[in-house]
């Protein structure tokens, strides 16, 4: 989840919190590698004609509070909502989500997208949802994106036979970048929309949508499936994310909503154009 960090009540002390909810959280996500199906399901499938495991595995990548994975989970009780989050803060407010909705298919980790084939087994993934990544717009940044070549490289590794990699952003910049990206990783697209919650207005949502959106944001929307494997795949997009803002002085001035972490950016642009102007 990227950087509109959650403000904190008064009182909140961050250990207490990690503790109140810890039996939701998986704080060694590597000792369920290839058993999260099996061992992570609930006592209740234990019973008498219950199953034996989850249908599917889904992992959560930058869940922020949780809200997305917990609704997505209420939705598929037979599916297990794995809600990674590398911000403490997040994982505390997700785990507190998760032990109030009393669901017991969502599972919350803290950890990172760098690390998902240490996590994970191959093929033992249904989907990977990446909600509103960081965009890290700089081009010396590029390398910590989930959302990029290298990364949709490592999810193939993870990903079952026909599972989707599904993206919802408010960054159009980044968007247009990640559709450089799928090609280049061996990924083909699915589905890919500007204006998502539009198209598809019963998805499940989060508080930071919520809170996008009521500023006039779009969300835009992609879901790839990967192809055959390329053999030597090399980065040739352009990585600043300032050059996939639009460069005319009329999108520009429609462009009402600035993508986060790119405010300073569109105002010097929208300046300079005013100055030729």
């Amino acid at each position: 989840m990227h950087g509109m960090h959650a403000r904190l009540p008064k009182n909140f002390v961050l250990e207490e919190r990690l503790e109140r909810y810890s039996r939701v959280i998986e704080p060694e996500p590597a000792r369920w590698r290839g058993r999260w199906a099996q061992g992570c399901l609930p006592w209740i499938g234990a019973r008498e004609g219950g199953p034996s495991r989850f249908r599917e595995v889904r992992l959560d990548l930058g869940c922020g509070k949780g809200a997305f994975a917990v609704e997505a989970a209420r939705r598929e009780p037979d599916v297990l909502f794995v809600a990674m989050d590398s911000e403490p803060i997040c994982v505390a407010y997700a785990a507190q989500r998760v032990t109030e909705s009393g669901l017991p298919n969502v599972v919350v980790v803290p950890g990172t997208g760098m690390r998902v084939r240490e996590y994970f087994s191959p093929g033992e993934l249904g989907r990977i949802h990446l909600n509103f990544p960081t965009p890290f717009p700089r081009k010396r940044d590029a390398h910590l994106r989930m959302a990029c070549m290298e990364r949709l490289m490592d999810f193939r590794d993870v990903l079952a036979e026909g599972a989707q990699v599904c993206l919802r952003t408010d960054s159009q910049p980044l968007f247009d970048f990640m559709l450089t990206q799928v090609p280049m990783a061996g990924y083909e697209l699915v589905w890919q929309s500007r204006d998502a919650r539009a198209e598809r207005p019963d998805d499940p949502s989060s508080e930071y949508e919520e809170r996008l959106g009521a500023q006039g944001a779009r969300v835009l929307a992609l879901s790839a499936v990967p192809g055959p494997a390329p053999e030597h795949p090399v980065q040739t997009a352009e990585l600043s994310l300032a050059a996939y803002l639009p460069h005319d002085l009329e999108s520009l001035e429609g462009l009402a909503y600035a993508p986060h972490g790119m405010q300073a950016t569109v105002a010097n642009l929208r300046n300079r154009a005013l100055r030729r102007g």
